[in-house]
């Protein structure tokens, strides 16, 4: 499915989630694409050993599986994306050229039934808007903006800022909250309802 699409390279394919370390060290890729259940050693799992290498690549989970539980582990263990298998070819293909760009990646699907999911508790909102409060005011403004699933670009044109300092801006703001990634961001704005 990947190997006619511009720009992208198939390197190499695992059987399980056990396999995938070895693969990415015979093989450095820029993204992984990760199946969730798998026999030995499940997705959720690898996902989190992927994203502990020291330069890790992105994780799309691409999957038949998308109730809120599944989608919350895969993107909570740092998968910048979750994707269905259902989904047209070209736009699997689209979706790991921007998980490359570092752009989050969520199948519309599984993005509104996640927004269902996390809209719940109190207890989760007071507990992401703790999180938050550690932001500077700049910092609180461009996670709004990742919240609301704007881009580099998008943010830099909405609060008057170079790209380059937006990705300043994201990465001190990922820092200080403990977070691998902007989807987990996104996550933690929509908790505290922000976005």
């Amino acid at each position: 499915m990947l190997d006619g699409s511009d720009g992208i390279r198939v390197v190499a394919e695992a059987a399980d989630g056990a396999d995938v370390p070895a693969a990415l060290d015979a093989h450095p890729a820029d993204v992984v694409l990760m199946d969730l259940r798998m026999p030995d050693v499940d997705g959720i799992t690898a996902t989190r050993q992927v994203r502990a290498r020291p330069t890790p690549p992105a994780v799309v989970v691409l999957t038949t599986f998308d109730t809120a539980e599944e989608v919350g582990g895969a993107l909570r263990a740092g998968a910048a994306g979750y994707l269905l298998k259902d989904m047209p070819p070209a736009r699997i293909a689209a979706a790991v050229r921007a998980a490359a760009a570092g752009e989050p990646v969520l199948a519309p699907d599984v993005a509104r039934r996640l927004m269902d999911a996390m809209a719940g508790s109190g207890d989760t909102r007071d507990r992401a808007r703790s999180a938050l409060a550690v932001l500077t005011a700049r910092e609180r403004d461009v996670a709004v903006e990742l919240g609301r699933g704007a881009s580099n670009a998008e943010i830099g044109a909405t609060l008057y800022l170079s790209v380059p300092t937006v990705k300043a801006h994201v990465s001190s703001l990922l820092v200080k909250l403990g977070l691998e990634n902007r989807t987990q961001v996104a996550l933690l704005v929509r908790d505290a309802g922000e976005a």
